[in-house]
C-alpha cells in the first residue's frame, strides 16, 4: 500500500483496487449534481491549470473526508467520537461510495475514524480524478518527460470548476447562511487549511463567521471534521519540521 502520512493507524490495510470501468459518460458537466469530494476536488485546485493549491496530504485526507461524508449522507455510516460505524449495508449506486464502503465492512475491527481517513486518502486523489475524468468533469493529459510521464487532471470547463469557489467565498465574504451541503464544503477547506486562501483579504469577521457555520453542522459531521483537522494539523507540522 501507497504510504502516506497517518498511515501508520493501520499499515495492513491494503489498497482496494479500482474495478475497470466502462468510457466515460456522455453527458454535460452542468447535467451533473455534483458530489462532495468532487466540489473539493474543484476547491482545492486551481480552476484554470489544475494545480494543487494544498499540498499533498492535505489534499488527500480532505478527499478522504469527503468520501466518507458522502457515505454518511447516503445513510450508510456515522461518525461519534473518534470512531466510524456502519449502519446501514446495503451499496450506494455510486461505484466509488461502494468500493469504500466494502472496505468499510470488511474490515470491521477498525473502527477509527483516522484509521479510515489515512486507509481512504491513500487512493482517494486518484480514484475522486477517475470519477470525475468519467463524467467529463476533468480531462486527462500527459504531463513530465516521455520516461517519466503521468496523468495530470484540468478542468474540462472552467466556469464549472470555479463555481465551488466563488460560491463559498461570496457566501462567506458576505455573511451568507450556509446549506447543509456548503457547512461541509466550508468544513473540508478550514481544516485542510485551505480558508486562508478561500479568504485571503476578507476581514477577520468573515473567518470568524466561516467557523461559526461550521460549528453548526451535524454532530456526525463535526465528529468527522475534527478527527480530519487533527490529522492535517499532524501532517503540517511534520511538513514544517521535516
Amino acid at each position: 500500500m501507497t504510504s502516506t502520512p497517518g498511515g501508520e493507524y493501520a499499515p495492513h490495510l491494503r489498497e482496494h483496487p479500482v474495478p475497470s470501468r466502462p468510457v466515460r459518460a456522455v453527458g454535460s458537466a452542468a447535467a451533473h449534481a455534483m458530489r462532495l469530494a468532487d466540489e473539493f476536488f474543484y476547491l482545492a485546485h486551481d480552476d484554470q491549470t489544475g494545480r494543487p493549491r494544498l499540498f499533498e496530504s492535505a489534499l488527500a485526507h480532505g478527499l478522504a473526508a469527503a468520501l466518507l461524508a458522502e457515505l454518511h449522507w447516503e445513510g450508510r455510516i456515522t461518525f461519534e467520537r473518534g470512531y466510524v460505524r456502519v449502519v446501514r449495508n446495503a451499496p450506494p449506486k455510486d461505484w466509488l461510495q461502494h468500493l469504500v464502503l466494502d472496505r468499510l465492512i470488511a474490515e470491521p475491527q477498525h473502527t477509527a475514524t483516522r484509521t479510515w481517513l489515512a486507509f481512504v486518502a491513500t487512493t482517494a486523489y486518484e480514484q475522486v480524478a477517475t470519477r470525475m475524468w468519467q463524467l467529463g468533469l476533468l480531462r486527462q493529459h500527459q504531463v513530465g518527460r516521455w520516461w517519466r510521464q503521468r496523468t495530470a487532471y484540468v478542468p474540462a470547463d472552467m466556469n464549472t470548476a470555479a463555481w465551488s469557489w466563488a460560491r463559498l467565498s461570496y457566501q462567506l465574504r458576505n455573511y451568507q447562511r450556509l446549506n447543509a451541503f456548503d457547512v461541509a464544503l466550508a468544513g473540508l477547506a478550514m481544516h485542510t487549511q485551505l480558508d486562508p486562501i478561500l479568504l485571503d483579504g476578507a476581514p477577520l469577521a468573515a473567518r470568524t463567521f466561516l467557523r461559526q457555520q461550521v460549528e453548526q453542522a451535524h454532530p456526525p459531521l463535526r465528529d468527522l471534521l475534527a478527527d480530519l483537522g487533527a490529522v492535517v494539523g499532524g501532517a503540517v507540522l511534520s511538513h514544517r519540521t521535516a
